[in-house]
């Protein structure tokens, strides 16, 4: 089985004052223990996005985790991705909404996940559910 990890996972591990630090950790572990790891290429822009991540830092995080970067985003990616975007903008109406926004990354790492059949670990499953009702997510722990 391959594992996509989400942005908010690896986040989550660099800090251990992070609220979800031990979450991500017991749900990336018990991941890792049920096969390959991978993040999509948004994944890596969003986690390369701060000034203090290097390349050679998020190079060594993403080794000793033992995750690999998957950089192909093919066009069945991003027609999906562009749907679930257009859906979700559809649910969220107006500026009134009470829904968050969501930037399009988070349709492409939801999309990656989906057209490739692997399961998402993520820490906020609520959009990506309705998203994409056939992605399969990460058991949160073993």
């Amino acid at each position: 089985m391959i594992t996509a990890i989400d942005t908010n996972v690896l986040v989550s591990l660099w800090s251990t004052e992070d609220s979800l630090n031990a979450e991500a950790y017991r749900a990336l572990t018990a991941a890792s223990q049920r096969g390959r790891l991978v993040v999509s290429a948004p994944v890596y822009v969003e986690i390369r996005a701060m000034p203090e991540r290097s390349e050679q830092m998020v190079e060594g995080f993403l080794d000793d985790i033992g995750a690999e970067v998957d950089w192909v985003v093919e066009e069945k990616i991003w027609r999906e991705a562009a749907k679930a975007s257009h859906e979700y903008g559809k649910r969220r109406g107006d500026k009134q909404s009470r829904l968050p926004w969501r930037i399009a990354g988070d349709f492409v790492i939801g999309a990656h996940a989906m057209v490739r059949g692997h399961s998402l670990l993520t820490l906020d499953r609520r959009t990506f559910r309705v998203s994409f009702p056939s992605l399969r997510f990460a058991p949160e722990s073993s």
